[in-house]
């Protein structure tokens, strides 16, 4: 799902990178952000989520001596706002409760996806499918 490329990153028109899926907090992003992004981690195809961006302030830190020093050594990350797996409908709180299940790679048992299979049925020229009429 969330590879090397993320289907929720866009570029904004003033030239900004975005994630889509943040919810809560500024949707600007950067590769480290993404990289540490919880949906990334978990890589599920079940997962339904929304983020919250977390940009830490800035500490200013005066010493007795008069020196100033400014410590922003925390980079913004994102976390979970809200999310669930959409297979055993329950609520996802971090990554380790999708990492520790065993269904998340497995999809729907045929029957629940509705598959429609066409037997017998040859291509004609150019690859069109002729379809069987319905009596009505």
């Amino acid at each position: 799902m969330l590879a090397d490329t993320c289907d929720y990153r866009r570029v904004s028109d003033d030239g900004r990178v975005t994630c889509g899926k943040i919810a809560l907090g500024d949707d600007e992003v950067s590769v480290a952000v993404c990289h540490n992004c919880p949906a990334r981690i978990c890589d599920c195809p079940h997962l339904c989520f929304s983020l919250q961006k977390i940009s830490r302030s800035p500490v200013r830190v005066r010493w007795a001596n008069g020196h100033v020093e400014m410590w922003n050594d925390q980079p913004p990350g994102v976390s979970f706002l809200r999310s669930a797996c959409a297979l055993k409908t329950i609520s996802i709180s971090s990554p380790e409760e999708c990492l520790g299940c065993d269904l998340r790679h497995v999809w729907p048992p045929e029957e629940q996806m509705h598959i429609v299979s066409v037997r017998g049925v040859r291509p004609l020229p150019d690859n069109v499918i002729p379809f069987a009429r319905s009596e009505r």
